[in-house]
């Protein structure tokens, strides 16, 4: 038996007080895992608050393009070694569903209007994303990690996309190693500048440095801001491990919050 947690932010740059939120959110995660819940019904639905709150750039919240649309991205990865992503989707107020009944499919990444085709006919809710201009550099995705009593850990990643990118931009977020990882050790969850994350394939070598050095997990996530992100960039990271609380660390504002069970 393991004891349950999670972990979860709102998004690395500045923007509106949002802590609050992300504590609700993961309170949801927490009743969850409370109950004996998955950790991938945790993590999804805690995921799906975060996405039902316009306060964050995902799902209601999402940011309009360069041209006005709204493309969503969502991710999620089970240390079972199973993903599901979705990438580019236009209404879809919760991405993160549709991503997390990929899981148990052949395939595990779907794009644009066939991702939004295979949701229909799935029965997934499709609903105009009315999208809202970006204020500022604010803050992009939100992320939540989960631990359940039997070990599992699952995380689940969405976004609007980065303030002030083109149509058909794609960012970490879908993208396994650079926004997400997760095996039997750890899971990470990036967030921050996309093109920064990918390049570094952040989330991937931060868990490798975890789990192969004496480094804690704090101290893994700096290692990796501080030696992979160029100065300036605005990155922040959550990380869970198979035993203990989870951690946050950025450079810039960052809501997060943790629970241990």
């Amino acid at each position: 038996m393991s004891a349950p947690a999670a972990v979860a932010h709102g998004g690395a740059g500045p923007g509106p007080d949002r802590q609050h939120n992300v504590e609700m959110a993961l309170n949801r995660a927490a009743k969850i895992l409370e109950s004996g819940g998955s950790a991938i019904e945790a993590a999804v639905e805690a995921c799906v608050a975060l996405e039902n709150d316009p306060v964050f750039n995902a799902g209601t919240g999402a940011v309009f393009r360069n041209d006005g649309s709204v493309s969503l991205d969502a991710s999620i990865q089970t240390s079972d070694g199973r993903i599901g992503f979705v990438i580019g989707m236009e209404n879809t107020p919760n991405p993160i569903r549709v991503a997390k009944d990929l899981l148990d499919e052949e395939i595990n990444g779907l794009a644009g209007r066939g991702a939004r085709k295979w949701a229909d006919e799935r029965g997934h809710n499709k609903a105009h994303v009315e999208g809202r201009p970006p204020i500022g550099n604010e803050g992009d995705t939100v992320g939540v990690i989960a631990r359940d009593s039997r070990g599992l850990l699952a995380c689940a990643t969405s976004t609007g996309g980065t303030s002030y990118r083109p149509a058909g931009r794609v960012g970490d977020v879908p993208l396994p190693g650079s926004g997400f990882w997760a095996d039997e050790h750890a899971s990470i969850a990036a967030t921050g500048v996309g093109e920064a994350i990918t390049t570094a394939l952040l989330s991937y070598r931060v868990h490798d440095r975890f789990t192969g050095s004496s480094l804690d997990m704090l101290a893994s996530m700096e290692w990796g801001i501080s030696e992979l992100i160029e100065p300036g960039v605005s990155v922040g990271l959550i990380g869970l491990g198979h035993e203990g609380e989870g951690a946050g660390f950025s450079n810039t504002d960052m809501p997060w919050a943790a629970w241990l069970g």
